[in-house]
């Protein structure tokens, strides 16, 4: 009797439910940086904790999915359907940005990244590396790369990046009457007032977060 030739099993097809928790899955770690916790993925999805703890099984098992034990974070797509893979669009990384200059003058270009078409939108886009930990409290951590739609205005609540005082800042922007301040997610920095005379100029609304070691990000981008 002749014996089965060995391998690794044929990766199963997908349903639709499936396919929409693989798509929600990844976008939620397009835009964040990190996957979606279950519970999280439930909310998104609008199904139970059990049900997405199975579409979640049944997407690993059959192979588009992997688990990393002990991680409430530990899951991580390892393969797209075969007519699901998204469209890429490359965006520019921006160097030092200084006032008066065009956020996308050919020096400041030092590179670029990939980053789906979905989440740049129709707008131009540019990305930049983080330096320092004013806001780790939204997931915004040093080396980050941060992909940011360009747009000169933006509403209160947006994180946005902004020029003052001739140096790109990413805060959350807050908006109250006649008061404006770009505020820290983190306790140990302190918000900035803004006046009438500081000559604020928002440069985009940042739209998604890069991981360093990401196979999107690209090292060696310096920004303040």
């Amino acid at each position: 009797m002749a014996s089965r030739p060995r391998g690794r099993r044929p990766i199963q097809e997908i349903t639709a439910p499936q396919r929409r928790t693989l798509q929600e899955i990844r976008l939620y770690t397009s835009q964040r940086g990190y996957p979606p916790t279950i519970k999280e993925l439930a909310d998104i999805l609008g199904i139970s904790h059990a049900s997405a703890h199975g579409q979640v099984n049944q997407l690993v098992r059959k192979g588009y999915l992997k688990r990393e034990p002990k991680k409430a974070r530990g899951i991580a797509i390892v393969r797209e359907p075969e007519d699901d893979v998204p469209d890429l669009v490359a965006v520019p990384i921006v160097g030092q940005v200084a006032a008066g200059q065009p956020i996308l003058a050919e020096e400041n270009i030092i590179g670029e990244v990939l980053v789906e078409s979905r989440i740049a939108g129709s707008g131009r886009c540019f990305a930049l590396e983080v330096k320092g930990d004013s806001m780790v409290k939204a997931s915004i951590r040093e080396r980050d790369l941060v992909v940011v739609r360009q747009q000169p205005v933006a509403e209160n609540g947006d994180i946005v990046v902004a020029l003052l005082e001739d140096e790109a800042t990413v805060k959350r922007l807050y908006i109250r009457e006649e008061k404006i301040e770009l505020r820290p997610e983190n306790p140990k920095h302190q918000p900035i007032p803004v006046g009438p005379d500081d000559g604020l100029r928002i440069l985009g609304k940042v739209v998604a977060v890069r991981r360093p070691g990401s196979k999107m990000h690209t090292p060696g981008t310096v920004w303040q």
